[in-house]
């Protein structure tokens, strides 16, 4: 799909890294920039405790399978002029600078567009170019009303387990990115894409920012509970232990959960819960009930009678279990004894069949001095 397209990768951590694993996936090549003075990306040396690991570590393996690598410090001239050849033949920059420091290293938007006017540039910053405090995840989550929404209600807010924000900045900069390639197929023309993580938090926040601004109900923490729809993520103990989660949407689907439980036929069950508008006013009643009915009955048992009517459960599941699944095997990459997930998805597009490990640190730099000495 973008075989001969070229990246480079200034950017590290989660988000802009995230793009060129995508763009890696689908043939691009990725060269990806270091910093020696940190020996390298940063997240090669997350890990976790007792974690034995290479300079690749576990944290650094989620987004950089596919890349080349080369450590340059910028603040050298020689290093930046290898940086400035490197741009002048890229077709996409990724950049994750606080605003101000791309220019001070020289390698802005509109410095390296001289040189190179066809590029695309894509700019994930915490706040937006107005703003030059460093943008970190967790912070963003506290300040979006992410972490104030998270939690039980008698809680204290709470972090989300991945760095989620950071992953929707690398989606909103992917759409960026590929409908400013569309334009440069029309017009020819480079373009800036920047995207801050503090919008792309905002613009994430769904039916619980429209809860507050069309409804005026100021959303408040739930734990798994659903704002709008019960019984929606809530979760029950099946007779052998494992904990359900059920989703269900529809007036209709909570009639086939009623006769599934054996409630459709107690008197007056179903016109106290028909509406949604009823379940989510008498939440806590019906889950009870609900609490009452799963424990009596095994998991498999119960999904298998839920999935044939059509109602939307789950059983919770850690993550050793998800890879044991089909759908999580066919996302699985393996390569240098490393295994990996592929950030992109989606069917009926060509991706790269065997994609290249995660990279140790400058372990191309002789490949990518060829490229430009050529």
């Amino acid at each position: 799909m973008f075989d001969g397209l070229k990246i480079l990768e200034l950017a590290s951590v989660l988000a802009g890294p995230s793009v060129g694993q995508f763009f890696a996936e689908l043939g691009a090549e990725v060269i990806k920039v270091e910093n020696p003075r940190t020996a390298g990306d940063v997240t090669r040396s997350w890990k976790t405790n007792g974690e034995q690991t290479d300079d690749r570590s576990a944290y650094f393996c989620s987004c950089n399978w596919g890349k080349k690598s080369i450590a340059l410090d910028l603040n050298k001239d020689a290093d930046r002029a290898i940086v400035l050849q490197l741009a002048k033949r890229a077709d996409i920059v990724l950049a994750s600078y606080k605003p101000g420091d791309a220019e001070k290293l020289g390698v802005a938007f509109e410095q390296l567009r001289q040189e190179n006017p066809a590029v695309i540039y894509g700019q994930i910053s915490g706040y937006g170019p107005d703003d030059d405090r460093v943008g970190y995840d967790a912070v963003v989550q506290a300040e979006s009303g992410f972490m104030d929404l998270n939690g039980e209600p008698d809680g204290p807010p709470t972090k989300m387990p991945v760095a989620l924000i950071d992953v929707l900045a690398a989606h909103q900069l992917k759409e960026g990115l590929l409908i400013a390639l569309l334009k440069k197929e029309r017009t020819g023309e480079g373009s800036l894409v920047e995207v801050s993580l503090l919008q792309t938090a905002i613009a994430s926040l769904a039916n619980q920012a429209t809860n507050w601004l069309v409804a005026g109900k100021l959303p408040r923490r739930q734990g798994s509970a659903h704002p709008n729809i019960a019984p929606y993520g809530d979760s029950f103990l099946s007779r052998d232990g494992k904990r359900l989660l059920l989703a269900v949407g529809s007036d209709r689907q909570f009639e086939q959960l009623s006769k599934v439980l054996g409630l459709g036929d107690e008197p007056g069950f179903l016109e106290a819960f028909r509406t949604n508008s009823v379940r989510v006013e008498k939440r806590e009643e019906l889950k009870g009930i609900l609490a009452a009915k799963i424990r009596t009955r095994e998991s498999g048992e119960l999904l298998v009678a839920m999935h044939k009517k059509k109602i939307p459960a789950g059983l919770i599941q850690n993550v050793q279990e998800v890879f044991a699944s089909s759908q999580a095997r066919d996302l699985h990459v393996h390569a240098d004894g490393i295994s990996g997930v592929r950030s992109f998805v989606a069917t009926g597009t060509p991706k790269v069949s065997a994609i290249t490990p995660p990279p140790h640190l400058d372990a191309h730099r002789r490949e990518i001095i060829a490229l430009i000495s050529a």
